[in-house]
């Protein structure tokens, strides 16, 4: 097993690794993430995901990018969105974990988050916020880390593989 980098990535890296992104992206859909999209997810969808939404806020600013890696194969991203109002400018969102599922059980989801709270800490953030799909395998991860549930949202969003809608759990963590 490759030792797993975690590497903040600027407009021009997303732009230059696109691919690979949206392969990441279709790969943790396909396999039940619940990240916004449903099935069938195609490669087309999945690039105009980095293309559209996480490339214009990267090059605004008020967006951290990391990936991680193993060896030269991306493994894993993670987003901080701390494009907030002046009144907010203490917190930020913690956006799309995704981590590949040929990789996952191996550490690199914390190792992103730990990594991101990091960034957040350096940009003088306090307060971090995330939704995660109730029940799903990434809300004890969440929990471990020292997130807590300010509570639940019930029908928050179709599910991935079904017409039915899930539940969200909002969480948090102070810094």
């Amino acid at each position: 097993m490759s030792k797993t980098t975690i590497t903040p990535f600027t407009a021009d890296d997303l732009v230059r690794h696109l691919p690979e992104l949206g392969a990441l992206l279709r790969a943790c859909v396909h396999d039940g993430a619940s990240v916004g999209f449903v099935m069938p997810c195609g490669i087309d969808e999945s690039e105009a995901f980095w293309n559209g939404k996480v490339l214009s806020s990267l090059r605004a600013g008020g967006l951290v990018l990391l990936v991680a890696r193993q060896g030269e194969t991306i493994a894993g991203t993670v987003q901080l969105d701390y494009d907030t109002m002046p009144n907010q400018r203490h917190r930020a969102e913690v956006r799309k974990l995704l981590v590949h599922p040929a990789f996952r059980r191996q550490g690199i989801a914390r190792a992103l988050m730990t990594e991101l709270e990091r960034h957040a800490h350096g940009l003088q953030r306090s307060l971090l916020t995330l939704d995660t799909r109730t029940g799903d395998h990434a809300e004890p991860l969440y929990t471990g880390l020292g997130y807590r549930a300010a509570g639940v949202i019930p029908g928050y969003a179709r599910g991935t593989h079904s017409h039915e809608y899930d539940a969200t759990t909002i969480m948090y963590k102070a810094l």
